[in-house]
């Protein structure tokens, strides 16, 4: 693992800095799941003391992505497809009631962003950008909520929706996967677009609803990664 990155020497500026790296490796799969952690390599490869890394490590353990074992060490929780199915789950409410406002009223400079947004998804597509891909469909799903008016509803799932986020990594291996993904970003766009509340919603449940159709694949090819 590399953590490449500057922190402060402590306190919570500290402890951010290091949580954000390391849910980002656990999300990626730089960390997989079963990987131990040791808050002290960890901290001694940063340079800061161990009580900013404990912090980081108790708020991972809180949002489910690593388990603390009392005597037996830190590790990065497996995927639980459970966990991810139920998180789905909340996030295809949140997000089709979201879709349903803003096929009602948009928000037009938000409207621009996101066509931009999509180009720039599309060139990473292109160029097999993981991450950038990656950040343009969390812009993109953020940017729906905003020109909805209703920007606190991506906010309130972001913690819950990293259960879904390493296995919709998993999925987005080749230039085909990712248009797909912008492909069913523009159909939720074009029933925005159209007014269309019953359009968008389905658009919207089919997008996230898809990770499901490759759920047994995965769990069965990387039977190592789950529970």
């Amino acid at each position: 693992m590399t953590l490449d990155m500057q922190v402060a020497e402590s306190g919570e500026s500290a402890a951010a800095s290091i949580e954000k790296d390391l849910r980002r490796a656990i999300i990626e799969l730089e960390l997989l799941p079963g990987s131990r952690l040791s808050e002290q390599d960890i901290a001694t490869r940063l340079g800061v003391s161990r009580q900013p890394v404990r912090e980081a490590l108790i708020r991972l353990a809180n949002s489910r992505l690593i388990e603390i074992r009392p005597h037996r060490g830190t590790v990065v929780a497996r995927i639980s497809a459970k966990e991810m199915t139920e998180a789905l789950f909340v996030r295809q409410s949140v997000e089709i009631a979201v879709v349903a406002k803003a096929a009602q009223n948009f928000d037009a400079w938000q409207r621009k962003r996101i066509a931009s947004l999509l180009g720039k998804q599309e060139e990473a597509a292109g160029k097999l950008d993981h991450a950038g891909f990656r950040e343009h469909d969390e812009a993109f799903h953020f940017a729906v909520a905003q020109g909805a008016g209703v920007g606190i509803a991506w906010i309130a799932i972001a913690d819950m929706k990293t259960h879904m986020d390493r296995v919709c990594n998993m999925t987005l291996q080749s230039e085909a996967d990712m248009a797909r993904r912008v492909r069913e970003h523009r159909a939720i766009m074009a029933a925005i677009d159209d007014h269309d509340v019953e359009a968008a919603k389905t658009a919207m449940a089919e997008h996230l609803g898809s990770i499901l159709d490759d759920l047994p694949e995965l769990e069965t090819k990387h039977s190592s990664l789950f529970i």
